[in-house]
This record gives structure tokens, C-alpha cells and sequence, in this order.
């Protein structure tokens, strides 16, 4: 069902290729062997085990078996209590992790933890954190985890630990020095007026992550409080629109800019960046020199460029090629704009979550580890169940993009075609990541979910409200009325509802049929106390490290993103198109029909209007 019923593997094993362990060197030069580690086997893929084709079997079961419907296995409350985990962290917070609602059994997850035993997955886990370059397409390491330490920590699994964390900690020392120069009042705009606006520049990674905390903690009070009187947008569309709807109620002397981009050539962003310029020296009195050094800031890996923006050597926050765009929201990428705008006292906060959850992934055990059994379920759900989709269902209003940004670290580590040797993978990896705030989401495809296909789903809420409204005469609080939704929908998910529900609730014979719901739909349940910077740290981390447990057992680079490419290939053809045609006239040329079909009426129609 899976893998296209394919059933016998032994045929197709391959080598297993161990390659060197490379650790990151913080000057880039040298590189440093990982002689006292053993190279783990990074060519085994989980289709190279034996354990791939008793997870086949069990799989099939699940289709064939009605004692395995969910309907039967969550009234089995042995089975429920061991599909559990609870991870205790400070101030007495939880997070309680429910996935007895998956299509799993202990049996099952025997066989999933063996699976991550074959493919070597604890020594994968261990030299991504050791600094290993297990980026291997590009040589690089995977540190993200580092941003997160905390300084003093030690960091002695790596080599080079002190000396990247030292620099992790002087980018950081100087975000929140100049945060806290703009918060006060001590760094302010060319005219003398404080900045109460801020202005991001980035697309991707560098947009998706930062909205999505910003939007986390807009609601929560110590972080309202912070950012009182202040404003923060993002500006990621090369479209026109956004930058109106950015700026049109924006004063520019008030206004500063930050602009990331690691290479500071990304075409939308630095397009935007230059048009956001203009506008800051078109509105605001003084020199171009001026007014760019003092209300454009940069977070990029690329001075020189930066510099010939005309961006002051002092505002240029760096961050390093260990460091993905998709998992850059702990870097100066997120940290800048959202210590400018919360502060970065908050953001420490985020900060330590997210650490904390790294320190239960790199330390506890596989089964008690939140992110891992979160990644083998994905792995069960598509791989050998055959589920293509994966809903993500945040019970707050405060997560309405996270879904968003998950959809990025998910689908663009995960959506691969070939294995860590360049073999083609013979199944499917990754899966169509979407998701809304419930209860927005049950009145949008909550009925392709419940009648139409099965799309596995991870259910988060949260025991306190940001803030909580409960009106005299209710039966319960706003926030008890959400939660009811929370815990209900798993269950109808789950149970469905019979023909013979139907007839013994008298439902009409013409609607009985239209009323079944099948159930048997898999989900998992996310419970945790609040909702706040530490949280928003904690569920970050947990869906990062879940993108790479499941990269680590299909044996692919989640770190790369090849296939972001070929569209900005060409892309770069058609702009010279555009260009030549709309100043010389030149017809269109070397496209196919129907791009060459399209271009023409784009030109003929934009020789005629305003564009």
C-alpha cells in the first residue's frame, strides 16, 4: 500500500559506503576529523533493513484486520497508557504527548524503534549534534541546536563546542545591546524621532519562522507589554501589494529596516530591499549615505555585499552556513526583529524552550523522546500506511502560522527523491504539510478528514489561555468551549460513526448512509500548560527535530534544497525576456508553446496598461 505493494527488498540492498565525519570549524578552513568517533553507515536506507519488511506486514494488517480499527484499540486502556509520553520541564510546565488515537500498537512500535536501531539512527542523532557535516550535498554541519545553548553550556561533544558557541553568544550580545539602544531611545532615526516601527525583509526561512513567533506571542502579556507602541510587519512578496500594505500607514522617519537575506542576492528580497530604500530617501530629509546606515540593518553571511548597499559595518548581524534558512528563526534572522519589537529579555525565553527540548532529544531515551516517536510516526504514516498528507491543528488562534512555517521545515528537508549515495528512494518521502487554528479548521476541511480521506492529524492545545473570557449565563469559559473542540475531534476522528449508531438514533433511512463517518482516522495530542515564549521555543524545536528523525530513517538530506533551484533558473531566462521585449521590442524566443503563448499576451496586454 505504501511503497506501490512492493514486498521483497533482498534484492536491492546496497553497499553501505561509510563516509568520514567532518566538524565544523568556526574559520571555515580547516577541517576537523572526528577521529575518536566512528563514521556511522550514512548510505543505509530503511528499505536496506529486514525490519522494513515486517513493518510492510504489520502495515498491511491494519487494512485487513477489523479488530485493529480504532474503534477497538482505544478502548483497550493497557494499550492507550503505553502510548503515551510526558515531558516535565521548569516552573512546573508539562507537555503531555497522547498518540494511542494513531493506527499503532505496542507491537507496532517495537518494530518502528528497531527500525531506527537498523538504520543507525542514535548515531546519526549523535553526530548532528557533535557538528558532523551531515549536510553532505553542501559539506556542512547542522548547529542549529548551538543557537539555543545557553552561554557556559557545555558543549563538549564537539571539538570546536567553546569556540562556536562563544561566536553564537557574541552575535547574540550584540542583538541585544542594539534592541535595547533602539527600545530606549539611545539609537534613533536621521530626523531625531524614535523608531517605533519595524520593517523585515526576507522570504522563506527568513520570513516564515519570524512570523510565525511574532504572531505566537502577540497575545501572551509579558510580551504585549514589551512591544506596546511599537509596530512590526514583514515584507516578503516581490509583489507590489505587500509593500504597499507594509508601508502605506508607516512613517519612514520612524521606521527601521532590517533586511536578511544569508547571501544578500536573494532576487524578491533584495528587490524589495531597494524599493524600500527608495522610499526611506524619498520621504526622509538628509544624504542616501545617511539615511541607509541609520535605518537599514542586515542579518547576512555576505559583508561586502552589505556594505555595498551601503549598510554600516556596525549593522550588519551575522549568522553561519551551519545555520539553514528554514531552521534560522533562533538566529539573528528572528532574534533581530523580534528583540527589537518584544524585546530580547522575551526572546531569551524562546530561547531556553526551544534548548530545553533539544536537551530531551539529543538525551532521552527513544522511547520516552517526544520529537522521535513524533518522526516514526510520520515515517509509519506514509511510508507503510500509505497517507500522503499530515494536518497540523493548533487549538490557539495565537499558532495561525505555525502550520505555515512547519509546512517549510517539513516539506522543503523532507520532499526528496534520492538517498544521502544519490540512489533513487523507492518510496515516498515527505508529506503535504497544511493545517488552521481550531476551530476556524472544522469549518473549512474537517469533512474531507472525517468522510473523504484520511489525513493523519497532530492536535495542540493548551491547559491556561493567553487570555480568558467567561461571560455570566455561559456554561463553560470561551477557552473550555475551544478545549471541548479539542478533545472531541480526535475521538470522532477516531470512533466515527456506525450504520447501526445511525438506525438506533432513528436518523432517516434516505440519510443514514450520508451520516456514516468510517473513523478510523489517525491523530496524535499535543497537551501543554501555557502558551507563551518558552512554549513557542518548545514546539519549534519538537517539529524541527521531528523533520529530522524522519530524514534520518528514509537515509535522505533534509538539510538541502536542491529543488528550490531550477525555478530561480528560470526565472532568470524570462526576466531577460521581459526586459528585452519591454525596452527593444524583441520577440519572444527559446520557450516552449506555451510559456512562449503566455509570455505574448503578458506583453501584449502590459504594452497596453500601466505596469
Amino acid at each position: 500500500r505504501g511503497i506501490c505493494g512492493i514486498r521483497s527488498w533482498s534484492s536491492m540492498r546496497y553497499s553501505l559506503v561509510a563516509l568520514s565525519l567532518v566538524l565544523y570549524s568556526p574559520d571555515n578552513t580547516t577541517l576537523v576529523k572526528a577521529d575518536s568517533m566512528s563514521s556511522p553507515p550514512w548510505t543505509i536506507k530503511c528499505t536496506d533493513v529486514a525490519q522494513f519488511e515486517a513493518l510492510e506486514a504489520a502495515a498491511h494488517s491494519f487494512f485487513t484486520d477489523d479488530k485493529l480499527h480504532l474503534r477497538i484499540l482505544c478502548n483497550d486502556s493497557a494499550r492507550c497508557a503505553g502510548l503515551q509520553a510526558t515531558h516535565y520541564s521548569p516552573r512546573g510546565r508539562r507537555i503531555h504527548f497522547d498518540y494511542s488515537r494513531q493506527q499503532v500498537t505496542g507491537e507496532t512500535m517495537e518494530l518502528l524503534f528497531d527500525l531506527a536501531d537498523a538504520v543507525g539512527f542514535t548515531e546519526r542523532r549523535a553526530a548532528m549534534r557533535a557538528g558532523a557535516r551531515i549536510n553532505t550535498t553542501e559539506n556542512r554541519a547542522v548547529l542549529h541546536h548551538v543557537l539555543r545553548m545557553p552561554k557556559g553550556y557545555n558543549y563538549a561533544s564537539n571539538p570546536n563546542g567553546p569556540a562556536i558557541l562563544k561566536d553564537v553568544h557574541r552575535v547574540r550580545d550584540l542583538i541585544e545591546d542594539f534592541s535595547e539602544q533602539v527600545r530606549c531611545g539611545e539609537y534613533e532615526g536621521l530626523t531625531g524621532k524614535p523608531f517605533k516601527n519595524v520593517l523585515c525583509i526576507g522570504i522563506g526561512g527568513s520570513y516564515l519562522g519570524p512570523e510565525f513567533v511574532y504572531e505566537a506571542l502577540k497575545a501572551d502579556r509579558d510580551a504585549e507589554r514589551a512591544s506596546e507602541g511599537k509596530t512590526l510587519r514583514f515584507l516578503a512578496n516581490v509583489d507590489p501589494v505587500d509593500f504597499h500594505l507594509c508601508t502605506r500607514d508607516l512613517d519612514p522617519e520612524e521606521t527601521l529596516v532590517v533586511v536578511i537575506s544569508k547571501t544578500f542576492t536573494t532576487v524578491e528580497t533584495m528587490l524589495n530591499a531597494r524599493t524600500v530604500r527608495k522610499w526611506l530617501v524619498d520621504s526622509i530629509k538628509g544624504s542616501e549615505k545617511d539615511i541607509v546606515s541609520r535605518h537599514m540593518v542586515a542579518v547576512s553571511c555576505n559583508i561586502p555585499k552589505c556594505q555595498e548597499f551601503g549598510i554600516s559595518d556596525k549593522r550588519i548581524f551575522g549568522f553561519w552556513d551551519f545555520v539553514g534558512g528554514r531552521f534560522s528563526v533562533c538566529s539573528a534572522v528572528g532574534l533581530l526583529p523580534l528583540s527589537l519589537h518584544y524585546s530580547y529579555e522575551v526572546m531569551t525565553e524562546f530561547l531556553a524552550g526551544a534548548h530545553n527540548i533539544d536537551e530531551h532529544f539529543f538525551k532521552s531515551p527513544l522511547r520516552d523522546n517526544i520529537p522521535i516517536i513524533l518522526g516514526l510516526l510520520g515515517v509509519w504514516n506514509s511510508t507503510f500506511l500509505g497517507y500522503e498528507t499530515r494536518a497540523i491543528l493548533p487549538y490557539a488562534q495565537a499558532l495561525k502560522r505555525f502550520p505555515a512555517h512547519i509546512q517549510q521545515v517539513d516539506m522543503e528537508s523532507n520532499g526528496k527523491g534520492v538517498a544521502l549515495d544519490g540512489t533513487p528512494i523507492l518510496h515516498r518521502t515527505g508529506e503535504v504539510d497544511f493545517g488552521e487554528p481550531g476551530t476556524s479548521g472544522q469549518h473549512s476541511f474537517y469533512q474531507l478528514m472525517h468522510q473523504g480521506r484520511v489525513v493523519p492529524a497532530d492536535f495542540i492545545g493548551f491547559m491556561e489561555p493567553q487570555h480568558g473570557t467567561f461571560l455570566p449565563g455561559e456554561p463553560v469559559s470561551n477557552h473550555d468551549e475551544l478545549m471541548a473542540n479539542f478533545f472531541a475531534q480526535p475521538d470522532a476522528l477516531a470512533y466515527g460513526k456506525t450504520l447501526n449508531d445511525l438506525i438506533q438514533e432513528g436518523v432517516k433511512q434516505e440519510l443514514r448512509e450520508h451520516r456514516v463517518f468510517p473513523g478510523n482516522r489517525p491523530s496524535s495530542s499535543i497537551l501543554m500548560t501555557k502558551l507563551d515564549a518558552y512554549a513557542v521555543g518548545q514546539l519549534l524545536a519538537i517539529y524541527e527535530h521531528r523533520t529530522a528523525v524522519q530524514g534520518f530513517i528514509w537515509g535522505i538530506n533534509s538539510f538541502d534544497q536542491w529543488g528550490v533551484e531550477l525555478g530561480k533558473t528560470l526565472a532568470k531566462q524570462v526576466r531577460t525576456q521581459l526586459r528585452s521585449s519591454r525596452r527593444t521590442g524583441a520577440s519572444v524566443q527559446g520557450f516552449n508553446n506555451s510559456t512562449s503563448s503566455l509570455l505574448e499576451k503578458y506583453l501584449a496586454h502590459a504594452a497596453t496598461s500601466n505596469t
